[in-house]
C-alpha cells in the first residue's frame, strides 16, 4: 500500500517527535517558518541545548536514505531561521542541527537520530 507523501511525512514529523520526547527533548517550536525556511522541529536539551531538527521521511532507501536528501540550500535556509528564533528568544545556549531520518519497518517507522548533522 502506498502512502502519500504528505501523510507520509506528517507521520515521519509525529513519530520524531515522540522519539526526541522520549529522548528527554521538550518541544519549544514545530513549523517554524521564517521567510522561506521552515524549520520541522525546534526542540531543547537540558537548559542551554536549543536543537533545529530537519525531518526527512522516505517511503522506501531505492534512491537513497532520507538523510542524504537534506540539500546545501535547505541547510542555509535552516541557519537563517536559527538566526531569527535566537533573536526572536533572545537565546544565549549552544544550538545544534540535527537531522532526523526516517524509514518504513515492520510495525511502522525505523528512527535514525543524526546529531551535529551540519553547521
Amino acid at each position: 500500500m502506498l502512502i502519500a507523501s504528505h501523510q507520509l511525512g506528517h507521520e515521519g514529523e509525529e513519530a520524531a517527535l515522540d522519539y526526541l520526547l522520549a529522548q528527554g527533548y521538550q518541544l519549544v517550536r514545530r513549523n517554524y517558518r521564517h521567510r522561506r525556511a521552515e524549520v520541522d522541529l525546534i526542540v531543547q536539551l537540558g537548559q542551554q541545548l536549543l536543537v533545529f531538527v530537519e525531518v526527512k521521511t522516505r517511503s522506501s532507501a531505492q534512491y537513497g536514505y532520507p538523510e542524504e536528501f537534506v540539500t546545501e540550500r535547505k541547510r542555509q535556509l535552516l541557519r537563517l531561521a536559527a538566526q531569527q528564533l535566537q533573536e526572536e528568544l533572545a537565546w544565549t545556549g549552544d544550538i545544534r542541527f540535527d537531522i532526523v531520518a526516517l524509514l518504513p519497518a515492520a510495525g511502522g517507522l525505523r528512527v535514525e537520530h543524526f546529531e551535529d548533522a551540519f553547521y
